[in-house]
């Protein structure tokens, strides 16, 4: 399976020439869901969630599918009617040959004065990739590769690296990356890698790596 890390929460997972697609929301490139076969959305917030870009992705391929919780779903199945699924924690599904099992129910806290919102991470093929969306989600199974959200309104450091170490993945790899600064990156790949537990590496923009 090739992992290709596209800007802040976005990846694309490629195995036998199909394409799935992770959270393809504002902060990410304007093409980052085209080619996709299909889609997965964690939440509405709009830095994992552009309608634009799904709709870029679901007219190049109209074939194309998507899952996602449902205050997504309400958002874009009228205009892709038989093409949107709606999902929550504990479904297991089949997205573009990928098997993905969902995780989690509710985003992160950013205050006790802000309502949590829905949030739902997904497991890919048994546990070789774990993506979370926004939330510190733990899989009920062992990860290979968790995409580790370093830097966000609602976390800080030291909840970052309690997460790698309840999870315990062989490696983590950076998301929810857009508001690290090129200052403040050494910082956190110096503390996470020396304390985290596990692997800590972290991609490019549309780098990739074979899992």
């Amino acid at each position: 399976m090739k992992l290709t890390k596209m800007s802040h929460s976005c990846v694309r997972l490629e195995k036998d020439g199909r394409v799935l697609v992770v959270d393809p929301g504002g902060f990410s490139e304007e093409d980052a869901a085209v080619g996709a076969d299909a889609v997965l959305v964690t939440h509405e917030h709009p830095d994992h969630f552009d309608e634009g870009r799904l709709r870029t992705a679901m007219e190049a391929n109209p074939a194309a599918e998507i899952w996602t919780l449902k205050a997504v779903a309400d958002r874009v199945s009228a205009a892709f009617p038989g093409r949107v699924h709606t999902v929550g924690h504990g479904d297991a599904f089949t997205a573009a040959g990928f098997d993905v099992q969902a995780h989690g129910e509710l985003h992160a806290v950013i205050h006790p004065d802000i309502p949590r919102i829905t949030n739902v991470g997904y497991l890919v093929e048994g546990g070789k990739l774990f993506h979370p969306g926004d939330a510190l989600t733990v899989p009920d199974q062992p990860v290979e590769t968790l995409m580790l959200p370093v830097m966000a309104p609602w976390n800080k450091i030291s909840e970052v690296i309690d997460y790698v170490r309840e999870v315990r993945p062989q490696r983590a790899y950076d998301i929810h990356d857009a508001l690290l600064t090129d200052l403040a990156r050494p910082i956190y790949d110096r503390q996470i890698s020396a304390l985290g537990g596990s692997e800590h590496l972290r991609l490019a923009p549309r780098d990739a790596v074979q899992l």
